[in-house]
């Protein structure tokens, strides 16, 4: 087993080491997605159009629903698998961006994916608005050569087309939804319909061919619709849709609560993580109640609730009342940008605290990550640039805390190094300088590092792979940096396993 970046910074991906052979899966041409274009930015306007003029994304959640289930969807959305009690599931979230950073993945997802049941892509299939004309290079393409079925539950980005796309590739092909009546002129659905973005009419002309680059019979998977569960083995999945906002509509949450009940063991997986960057987001239904009400209550016996959408990988262990464990994980790493992990402050939520929780990649190579982005689109390498140590040893100041790999004796934190974490936000504690922060959460992660995405590594991308047997299930976490020795052997960079007595 190769190290990790908890042993040495060679297992994080720093230093001057041999990359990857991912590129030989690559397209010929890359199209390197940049959320600086103003062309990018407009495509993909529909998430703020439903927060300004009300969010439609429900009822046409609803009319998909409907329609799969008029085709002879199951009406519990309920996906049954038969086989032995012992099985394992890979989990891979917001992966399609279709460059370096996805496809530096992929040679690890398939050396630890060997003898999985099926996977589960947890949001964001396709960026930057779900087309049609993407899922060739960014879903059938780097993952041709995984043999079992691939399973999804949709990201906002998906939902910037209305979810066309998703349904016709995870659901046999559904075919578009009728036209919906024209709202009356002036009023917020008139407005929103004058701005909506809509695919083209040519979307998807390719879709059949790129088909065939998965198109054996045991990678074959059929969904009952964007939110659905699987029954395998001991245990049932369940997958939920919060579409373009983070919510859930009123039927799905009533289909939640019904799927939720009995005593089957029950992983959820969102696209909208519950627990992230040591805040709580319980996830509100549509009429009342929330998503983490439901994964709390004793009488549903959920044991793990994982999340996409955040770029990172996060796991709280939260202790509840009776004694009962729930993890709950953010698993977004899977391809797109990398979200920061050093601007998660100490961590003391829900009972956690620093000492049970765990993040990829550690808040030091996020901090040097980011300071070396912002060096180089400055063009201030000489300030803003530390070395992994250097971000180590002022994380642990700052935090009080003790990092997870030594920075080494001959790091010292000085005024620059100082000055550098706080401009951007490590450990999300306010001080003097706190007024000049530059925006690496809100806004930067928004637009500034995803247009400064790298394309050579460490890409800092991780998946999980589940093993479930009638007595637990061990999950996990393993790394994806884009150099040689992480893709032949990819590190475990957490691991915990989740009884299920």
């Amino acid at each position: 087993m190769s190290d990790s970046s908890r042993d040495t910074a060679e297992g994080a991906g720093w230093g001057t080491l041999e990359r990857g052979e991912y590129k030989k899966l690559m397209p010929p041409r890359v199209e390197k997605l940049s959320w600086l274009n103003p062309k990018t930015l407009w495509a993909a306007r529909n998430g703020v159009v439903a927060s300004w003029f009300g969010d439609p994304t429900g009822r046409t959640r609803g009319r998909w629903v409907a329609q799969r289930q008029a085709a002879g969807a199951p009406a519990d959305k309920v996906i049954r698998r038969a086989g032995e009690d012992t099985f394992s599931f890979m989990v891979i979230g917001d992966t399609g961006e279709g460059d370096d950073s996805q496809y530096a993945v992929v040679p690890g997802f398939l050396k630890i994916g060997q003898g999985t049941d099926f996977a589960v892509l947890a949001s964001d299939v396709i960026y930057p608005v779900g087309s049609a004309d993407d899922y060739g290079t960014k879903f059938f393409r780097p993952y041709q050569e995984y043999p079992a079925p691939i399973y999804a539950i949709p990201g906002n980005h998906d939902w910037y087309e209305d979810l066309g796309a998703f349904m016709r590739v995870f659901c046999d092909d559904a075919p578009p939804l009728a036209p919906e009546p024209r709202p009356r002129p002036l009023t917020r659905a008139w407005t929103r319909s004058l701005l909506w973005h809509r695919p083209r009419a040519t979307d998807g002309q390719h879709l059949d061919e790129v088909r065939q680059l998965r198109s054996a019979a045991g990678q074959r998977a059929v969904q009952p619709g964007p939110y659905w569960a699987i029954d395998a083995g001991p245990v049932r999945i369940i997958g939920i849709d919060t579409g373009l906002l983070g919510t859930l509509d009123a039927e799905q949450g009533a289909w939640l609560r019904e799927v939720s009940k009995g005593p089957r063991p029950k992983v959820l997986i969102t696209g909208s993580p519950l627990y992230v960057d040591g805040e709580h987001h319980p996830c509100p239904i549509d009429g009342g109640g929330t998503v983490d009400e439901i994964v709390r209550d004793p009488e549903h016996h959920y044991v793990a609730a994982i999340g996409g959408d955040i770029h990172n990988y996060q796991r709280y262990p939260v202790r509840l009342d009776g004694g009962r464990t729930l993890q709950y994980v953010v698993s977004g790493g899977g391809g797109a940008f990398m979200h920061a992990t050093h601007i998660i402050p100490r961590v003391d939520i829900a009972g956690v605290t620093e000492k049970d929780f765990r993040c990829y990649p550690l808040r030091g190579d996020s901090l040097a990550f980011y300071s070396g982005l912002y060096g180089r689109r400055l063009r201030l390498r000489r300030f803003f640039t530390l070395t992994e140590a250097e971000a180590t040893a002022v994380i642990a100041e700052r935090l009080g805390i003790t990092p997870a790999r030594a920075p080494g004796p001959d790091a010292r934190v000085t005024l620059r190094t100082r000055l550098v974490a706080s401009l951007l936000g490590a450990g999300g504690r306010p001080d003097r300088t706190s007024r000049f922060r530059l925006p690496v959460r809100k806004i930067y992660t928004s637009l500034f590092s995803p247009g400064s995405a790298t394309y050579s590594p460490p890409f800092f991308k991780c998946f999980l792979r589940l093993d479930v047997t009638p007595e637990a299930i061990r999950l996990r976490c393993f790394a994806a940096t884009g150099n040689r020795a992480q893709e032949l052997h990819p590190p475990v960079e957490d691991e915990v396993t989740i009884p299920l007595t």
